[in-house]
């Protein structure tokens, strides 16, 4: 089996191109078929879609790296040739690598997050529910989940890194000197919100409002944080309200436009408004960072960031890279033991034959009187002699390299000591 990856992510592709491949976890379903049906054979797939990243892993008996990249390419409406100077393509042992420093948190903005862990949990679990993944892109990442825990556990590798929330809440205290007097609005109640809020209501925030398509999942974070709501219908009217915005929704167009906050920040009287939007595709427009009075980050703004203690993670990351190596041999040596299966199927099927032949003549040798002693002698005799014919034709036989290979395969196989 030939294991394949296609993917982009913050350090290779813009903000705005990693938002035309960005799916939501209800679109993996429909996504994974479309792409099985595009490609030979059906192969196993496996789909990761987060703020940060896009991947596409794919196992089959022959690698389809090109068909990959033309059908994600068509998918989001560019050039293959554009995906190709902004992705990355690995296979097998690469493939696997990659696989296990993901989800490791070893290839994050944010070295060592946790998040990613989670995301990959839910893209798998979204890809068995279609269908899609096999034996093979299973034990990938059942494997990685593994190697991530080993790294968690046995490493220091997010003890020094901060986190995209706590560096949403460092950048907000740059601006305003108190955040206990800082009203804030939290577009979104998905998980990268309740980290925000989390890391926010720390700071003990004035107000804390929280605006959600769904009242009823926007009423349960706010509970958490003592907060209240609003439906985003409200938003547009009640933008001025607010000294800082973090947004993070699926929305596949911006919820937050240039006009709105003009007109908001004319209510506050240009005061300042900081504003976070870690969402991909972009929930607020990107015509907003032009604005005097604004002060928008993006997911790719917050890198410098979350780059921080980078002397302190060298040792950790030694650490986790050498769990990761030890990780991506014990899978590779999985799969070569896959591509025996069949010969290993023939070999069983062959002695089941000449055992049932033994049998099957040891029966008739006691239906005609013989004793017990003698069929099984002849038994045992009838299987050796057919489990050793083979290697008595071929030290028997060929030329002089042939019966030297059968030789030392014969010495091999039959009179080395238990080990």
């Amino acid at each position: 089996m030939a294991v394949w990856a296609l993917g982009i992510n913050h350090t290779t592709a813009p903000l705005d191109l990693r938002g035309r491949f960005a799916f939501a976890i209800d679109q993996i379903d429909p996504t994974l078929r479309a792409l099985r049906s595009a490609l030979n054979r059906q192969p196993e797939a496996a789909l990761i879609s987060t703020c940060n990243r896009t991947e596409i892993y794919c196992a089959c008996e022959q690698p389809q790296l090109e068909h990959t990249l033309e059908w994600l390419a068509q998918s989001g409406g560019v050039s293959p040739e554009l995906l190709r100077a902004h992705s990355y393509i690995m296979h097998d042992g690469l493939a696997a690598r990659h696989a296990f420093r993901v989800a490791s948190g070893l290839d994050s903005m944010v070295l060592g997050e946790p998040q990613i862990l989670g995301q990959i949990k839910d893209a798998v679990r979204a890809a068995e529910a279609a269908g899609a993944l096999g034996t093979t892109l299973s034990q990938l990442f059942q494997r990685s989940f593994a190697v991530a825990k080993e790294v968690r556990t046995s490493t220091e590798i997010g003890a020094h890194s901060i986190s995209m929330a706590a560096a949403a809440v460092r950048l907000a205290g740059q601006l305003f000197e108190d955040l206990s007097e800082v009203k804030i609005l939290f577009v979104g109640a998905g998980e990268m919100i309740d980290l925000c809020a989390t890391h926010f209501a720390a700071k003990n925030p004035k107000s804390i409002v929280i605006a959600n398509r769904t009242l009823s999942r926007g009423e349960e974070l706010a509970a958490k944080f003592g907060a209240t709501t609003m439906h985003l219908s409200d938003m547009p009217d009640r933008l001025h309200e607010f000294d800082a915005v973090v947004s993070c929704t699926a929305s596949t167009l911006p919820l937050i436009g240039l006009g709105s906050v003009e007109r908001a920040l004319k209510k506050r009287r240009r005061r300042p408004m900081f504003m976070v939007d870690l969402a991909v595709p972009r929930d607020i427009e990107q015509e907003v960072k032009a604005l005097e009075d604004v002060y928008l980050y993006t997911v790719d703004d917050l890198a410098s960031v979350v780059q921080t203690a980078q002397a302190n993670r060298q040792a950790a990351v030694a650490q986790a890279e050498a769990i990761v190596d030890a990780g991506v041999q014990s899978f590779l040596h999985w799969v070569e033991q896959r591509n025996t299966v069949p010969l290993i199927q023939q070999l069983n099927a062959q002695a089941d034959e000449w055992r049932s032949m033994e049998i099957a003549r040891a029966r008739k040798l006691l239906a005609k009187g013989e004793s017990v002693d003698a069929v099984l002698e002849a038994l045992s005799r009838g299987l050796t002699q057919k489990m050793l014919h083979g290697a008595m034709a071929e030290l028997r036989g060929g030329d002089a390299d042939a019966r030297a290979n059968a030789s030392h395969a014969v010495k091999h196989f039959f009179l080395r000591k238990e080990r």
